[in-house]
C-alpha cells in the first residue's frame, strides 16, 4: 500500500490597527432613512463624475432631500432626488447630514445595485453609511445585501 501525505505551510502578514472602526450599525442610532427603487440610483452613478476621489451625501428633512455629489477635474456634478419623487418609497430624514465618502470605497457595492430592485440609503449619528440592496433571486425569493462605509474622515464641513 502506498501512503501519501500532504503539507502545506503558509505565512501571513498581519498588522495592529491604530483604531479599531465600531460598525454597530443599529436602527436606534439611525439619523436618516430614504428607501427607494435602485433603477434611479444605477443611473445616477452612472453620470458621475469618475475622476472624484469622493461621493458626497446629503440626507435633509428640507429640500433639497436627498443630495448626490461629486467634485473631480470637469468640476462638480450633483442628483437631488425629492421626498416626493415616484422613485422615493419612504422618506424619513430627522436632521440635515452632510458626508464624503471615498468612491473606492462605495465601488464594490455597485455590483449589489445593478442586481437589485430596491436601496435603503441609512446615516446613523456617527455619519456612517448604511447601503441595504434589496435582490429577487430567480428562484422568487428576496435576498438582502448590506454594506457599510464610514465617513471620509479628512473632509471637514
Amino acid at each position: 500500500a502506498v501512503v501519501s501525505t500532504q503539507s502545506t505551510g503558509c505565512n501571513i502578514k498581519t498588522m495592529d490597527a491604530d483604531e479599531i472602526l465600531d460598525f454597530n450599525f443599529t436602527s436606534l442610532r439611525v439619523v436618516n432613512k430614504i428607501i427607494m427603487k435602485s433603477e434611479c440610483l444605477r443611473d445616477t452613478f452612472t453620470d458621475l463624475d469618475a475622476s472624484s476621489q469622493v461621493l458626497e451625501i446629503l440626507m435633509s428633512p428640507d429640500s433639497p432631500w436627498l443630495r448626490l455629489s461629486t467634485f473631480g477635474q470637469a468640476g462638480s456634478t450633483s442628483s437631488e432626488f425629492p421626498r416626493d419623487s415616484d422613485t422615493v418609497e419612504s422618506f424619513e430624514c430627522t436632521a440635515t447630514q452632510v458626508n464624503r465618502y471615498k468612491l473606492t470605497l462605495l465601488k464594490p457595492s455597485l455590483k449589489a445595485l445593478l442586481q437589485s430592485t430596491k436601496i435603503s440609503v441609512r446615516m446613523d449619528e456617527r455619519g456612517f453609511l448604511s447601503l441595504q440592496y434589496m435582490i429577487r433571486t430567480e428562484d422568487g425569493n428576496t435576498s438582502f445585501v448590506e454594506y457599510l462605509c464610514a465617513p471620509d474622515e479628512d473632509f471637514e464641513e
